[in-house]
């Protein structure tokens, strides 16, 4: 404690030289200290003064998330491994010992769902200052939101490592064998849909939405986030929102699920309406997950609907709830704000999977449920005579379904195929291309499925499915994300 308290008496020194030493030897004596304390005090941590042999220790939290408070459990970020599927660890040097705070999810607010049910993870950085009496105090602070000390006049940055918290929800999760078990009937996702944000709301910083592809889960864009946030340019300019939403529903109802997802989470954020975050977002999906964003990226008009009734909603028979629901689900516009839409592997123009026997067997096994469902099915049986009789067949054939809505020739999909988003979007195509693939594209999405005519750039790379694994792909990305 005192020896990393008089280093920190030098860190302000006009003598570069001198201020680097005393860098290390706050950073030496601050890490056995912090090694010490992590291993001998309770799992739980707080502002509050210890007892250290018969010395007296003052510790700080200074400068944290709001959404951290009370008690929290520290790890020190260094010990947290890093799965490969993540790529690089993103640590900065500087200042102090990087840790990682963890802390279930408040409960108190509205904004609290908005937090990952995981918990809440955020980077600490730790050092030792010296107060005014001369006694040591252990410092901590959010090194995202706080990069820099001040001591006498100098600027001292502090270390970081921005990967150890996503690596410790990530731990956590159990969203993947979620979304598997969703499209076999398992409810227990539901609990979990919705938006969530991994950091703090910032009123100033464009949103990233990013949305994942069939019978998958938000984990999908690990790689993907953290390089963003291993990018000091990409974090200081983006926030980025993960969406779980159920991918066992028909296309057109995912797209609503996920526009009532955002609009909750604006109201909750931006109540006024007016934060520059509304402005330019991005939207990121792959697979099922880039349908649904090029969808909330369009105006439907009367495409759709007329694919499905033959009159106008005005003049249908049946609750009025159920009503409106249907309307909702095949009248829309585009999502306001959007500026950009990338698109990873998406099969816009279907995908002859869902025609083949996989598809098939998928469908079998699939079990849809869901109200708005309920409504549609209540309004089609009250208006048998305006119903498309084309889509009747196929349902009754087919099923009504994620997987049924990929056919190409499904005739919802058919129609919503015309739908390009608007003139004030600009979009990205991502495309995988295997040797010998027939018909060439991906394994599962084709080549002229997941490109998009009128695109600012498309990339295509010797690659499968999983395009969010890509090197290339992501290297694309951020280049894309840099650009005005």
């Amino acid at each position: 404690m005192h020896c990393a308290s008089a280093a920190y008496l030098v860190l302000g020194s006009a003598d570069t030289g001198r201020q680097r030493e005393a860098e290390a030897i706050s950073n030496s004596c601050s890490g056995l200290l912090v090694d010490f304390l992590l291993s001998h005090q309770p799992l739980r941590w707080t502002s509050e003064t210890l007892s250290v042999g018969e010395a007296k220790l003052v510790v700080e939290f200074r400068g944290m998330s709001s959404n951290l408070s009370g008690t929290m459990a520290l790890v020190r970020a260094d010990t947290v491994f890093i799965p490969p599927v993540f790529g690089a660890r993103y640590a900065t040097p500087g200042l102090g010992i990087s840790l990682v705070a963890i802390q279930p999810r408040c409960t108190d607010r509205p904004v609290c769902r908005l937090l990952p049910q995981e918990g809440v993870s955020r980077p600490l950085t730790a050092w030792v200052e010296q107060d005014g009496d001369g006694s040591p105090r252990l410092v901590m602070s959010d090194p995202v939101l706080h990069p820099d000390i001040v001591v006498v006049d100098r600027h001292i940055a502090l270390a970081s490592d921005v990967t150890a918290p996503l690596v410790a929800l990530y731990d956590k999760s159990r969203l993947d064998r979620l979304a598997v078990w969703d499209l076999l009937g398992g409810t227990e996702l539901t609990a979990h849909e919705g938006l969530y944000l991994l950091e703090d709301y910032d009123p100033n910083k464009t949103p990233i939405i990013m949305l994942h592809g069939l019978g998958r889960s938000p984990l999908i864009w690990a790689r993907l986030t953290n390089m963003i946030f291993g990018s000091p340019e990409l974090h200081a300019r983006y926030q980025i929102w993960h969406v779980v939403y159920p991918t066992s529903t028909p296309i057109l109802l995912d797209r609503l699920r996920v526009q009532q997802f955002l609009d909750m989470g604006w109201r909750m954020l931006d109540p006024s309406g007016t934060s520059p975050a509304r402005q330019d977002i991005v939207l990121i999906g792959h697979s099922l997950g880039g349908v649904v964003s090029r969808l909330l990226t369009a105006n439907s008009g009367e495409v759709v609907w007329n694919a499905v009734f033959d009159e106008p909603v005005t003049t249908l028979s049946g609750k009025p709830a159920d009503i409106v629901t249907v309307n909702d689900i095949f009248h829309f516009t585009a999502y306001p704000g959007v500026g950009r839409a990338i698109f990873l592997a998406a099969p816009h123009k279907g995908s002859p999977v869902a025609d083949q026997f996989i598809g098939h067997l998928a469908q079998h096994l699939l079990r849809v449920s869901a109200p708005e469902l309920d409504s549609l099915t209540r309004v089609t049986k009250a208006n048998r005579s305006h119903e498309s009789v084309v889509l009747a067949a196929d349902y009754q054939k087919e099923g009504l379904s994620s997987i049924s809505t990929l056919r190409s020739e499904q005739p919802v999909s058919h129609a919503s195929q015309a739908l390009m988003p608007v003139a004030s979007v600009r979009y990205y195509t991502f495309a995988g291309k295997l040797p010998g693939a027939r018909p060439p594209g991906d394994g599962f999405v084709p080549l002229d499925s997941a490109i998009l005519p009128g695109a600012t750039s498309t990339t295509i790379v010797k690659d499968g499915h999983q395009l969010y694994l890509n090197d290339k792909v992501l290297t694309k990305i951020l280049e894309i994300l840099r650009q005005p």
